[in-house]
């Protein structure tokens, strides 16, 4: 790869140069805001690009680098997160007009551990309004690199696509019902769902705090350990963070698969789901066989109820996390958010009690089917690149919207940790993924093997034509 392309390296070999000193972190930086200044005004990734705090971490990172003081696999490194995450000082709009002023106070946890590792924040990614469905009608969408009339996913849209267009080394996304795994697999990036739990959401933007998730969207599996290390753990500001230790990710990765338990439900994969998707998770399975992995024919639960309940859910929990703005600021939200609010102000009690007892016994039939096998592999959703014309008409039918969450909801309401990973191309040229589910808090599994298949493919180090 030559100098021209360091933008595309992976973090973790860029790690390798700052600690050694074969680059400067005062030098990528520039040369990463000079990248993003030539090519964000087409791609739209960016919400806020925070230039002078990226040079001052830079310089001090370049310093402590020089005197032997290095903190990590992360020191130096130029990053960004979803513009959700709380940054002191600096706008986080969560991609709503009615915040587009707003400035924290403090930062949000992952924020500052971000900054504890030594990482320098290129800027604040774009997203759907609220992380919902919809872009609110005043901020254009990003564009998809690979090609800009397919979609870009939703809601960490802008960090799918920075993240595969050479903007930063690795970005943050958050994921309610796919949006990690959905811009992940549009823009052919690799994102981990952690367990629900596992990453802190203090001073994050809730959309539906029980279905929230925080998680890496990187080049490869061995980033997104690097990440997930730093950001993962316990956090006396967030009650409901995970208190288990972290493990070392990025060291369990060499341990590979040979005997892993990995089951695939064929029906399941290949109901509703296009045929270039369904060769891809094929493939997979067969790269993974060949590693030594066991695969095993498997029933999974059938999702139908939570995936038809998961939007009264989300609605619900949104509008509780929407209360002091709405609905006495309505007219400043855009109509997809608007709805989605006014359907969780009008569920009853006695529904939404219905509804979390279908949750409870989805869970327990899901803890159960990991009993016989150690990872799931399915579809990372039914096509393997839909067109933002065929999005933009889904929220007209309540089944298509229920077909596009059928592989993603259903592990948001688990709090089951997920990774996505290419895994090939349409004859457009556009990139398909698949994913892996495993038993909470098993991320070390989910990224060892990420990391194997990686070690036996190349779809991850494919680039888009910008």
């Amino acid at each position: 790869m030559s100098s021209n392309d360091l933008h595309y390296l992976e973090l973790v070999e860029v790690a390798r140069r700052l600690e050694v000193g074969a680059l400067s972190p005062v030098a990528l930086t520039e040369a990463m805001l000079q990248r993003i200044e030539k090519l964000d005004g087409g791609l739209k990734s960016y919400a806020t690009v925070t230039a002078d705090l990226a040079l001052k971490q830079a310089r001090e990172a370049e310093a402590e680098i020089r005197r032997g003081a290095y903190r990590g696999p992360l020191h130096g490194v130029p990053i960004a997160v979803k513009d959700l995450c709380y940054t002191k000082g600096i706008p986080t709009a969560a991609g709503m007009a009615i915040h587009k002023s707003f400035k924290p106070d403090h930062d949000s946890t992952v924020v500052e551990r971000f900054a504890e590792a030594g990482a320098v924040l290129l800027g604040k990614l774009q997203l759907t309004e609220g992380a919902f469905a919809d872009h609110h009608p005043s901020i254009p969408p990003p564009l998809n690199p690979w090609h800009k009339d397919h979609w870009s996913g939703a809601s960490s849209s802008g960090s799918g696509v920075a993240t595969a267009a050479g903007l930063c080394f690795a970005s943050l996304g958050s994921d309610t019902g796919g949006s990690i795994r959905f811009p992940s697999a549009a823009n052919g990036v690799t994102g981990l769902k952690p367990t629900w739990g596992r990453v802190s959401r203090y001073g994050v933007f809730a959309l539906a705090e029980s279905l929230d998730h925080i998680g890496p969207m990187t080049r490869s599996a061995a980033d997104a350990a690097a990440v997930l290390s730093v950001i993962a753990g316990a956090d006396p500001n967030d009650p409901t963070a995970v208190q288990d230790p972290v493990p070392n990710y990025l060291a369990a990765l060499p341990r590979g698969i040979r005997g892993i338990r990995i089951g695939v439900d064929r029906a399941f994969n290949t109901t509703g789901v296009d045929k270039d998707m369904v060769k891809v998770v094929d493939d997979a399975l067969a790269v993974l066989a060949d590693l030594g992995a066991d695969i095993r024919e498997a029933r999974f639960p059938s999702p139908d109820k939570v995936v038809k309940e998961w939007l009264p859910l989300c609605a619900v929990e949104t509008a509780v996390a929407h209360e002091a703005t709405f609905p006495k600021h309505a007219d400043q939200y855009g109509s997809g958010l608007r709805g989605v609010i006014e359907l969780g102000r009008g569920l009853s009690g006695l529904d939404l009690t219905k509804i979390l007892i279908e949750r409870a016994a989805f869970r327990g039939q899901v803890n159960a089917f990991f009993q016989d096998v150690d990872l799931l592999v399915i579809p990372a959703q039914y096509a393997a690149s839909p067109t933002t014309a065929t999005m933009a008409t889904l929220g007209d039918d309540p089944k298509a919207i229920e077909t596009l969450l059928r592989f993603t909801a259903p592990f948001d309401v688990t709090g089951s940790p997920t990774i996505t990973l290419p895994g090939g191309f349409t004859a457009k040229g556009l990139p398909i993924a698949f994913q892996l589910v495993s038993r909470p808090l098993e991320e070390d599994l989910l990224l060892r093997a990420g990391h194997a298949y990686q070690l036996a493919t190349d779809w991850h180090k494919r680039r888009p034509p910008v």
